[in-house]
């Protein structure tokens, strides 16, 4: 099993590195299952849009709701996440690598994303998630303890995917 995850401080940040890691994966010649989540700002907006770009070649998803201009926060769209996790889980099988953006409460709870991990990983697949503080605990219980954490630097990712694995 190869899982192994990065957690980045500040906003969008682990976003900008899970997105340069897979542009670096991808110039390898690697084949890619996955997401990258980037946030597009539009004028006017306090406050988020949230897209996830489908590896490697699409489609892209609008996953927050659109609450309107003067929104205070983001909402996920659960149709659109469970969407693209549909996509993401069929891609798994022309797949070398998987990377998933973000490990978040629907993750937490067994949802989203958590059944394409599981199922990457039966595969033999390595896995790299966005791990954000909030959701740690929770990761650590999914993955049962056996999540490497990878230091948030790109070179640092891609040395541990050329890594054998141990165990």
């Amino acid at each position: 099993m190869k899982l192994g995850y990065v957690t980045v401080e500040g906003r969008a940040r682990t976003d900008a590195l899970i997105a340069e890691v897979a542009e670096l994966a991808r110039a390898r010649g690697l084949r890619l299952a996955g997401t990258v989540q980037f946030n597009p700002e539009r004028a006017g907006r306090s406050k988020c849009d949230m897209d996830l770009a489908l590896l490697p070649d699409g489609p892209v998803f609008r996953i927050s709701e659109d609450r309107g201009d003067l929104a205070r926060g983001c909402r996920l769209d659960g149709g659109a996440l469970e969407a693209a996790v549909a996509l993401v889980e069929a891609r798994l099988a022309d797949a070398q690598l998987v990377i998933v953006n973000k490990f978040g409460k629907h993750e937490s709870g067994g949802r989203g994303f958590a059944p394409v991990i599981a199922a990457a990983l039966e595969r033999d697949l390595p896995v790299l998630v966005g791990v954000n503080r909030l959701n740690r605990d929770a990761f650590d219980a999914f993955s049962g303890g056996l999540a490497e954490a990878i230091d948030p630097d790109p070179d640092a990712v891609m040395a541990w995917l050329d890594r054998p694995e141990t165990g």
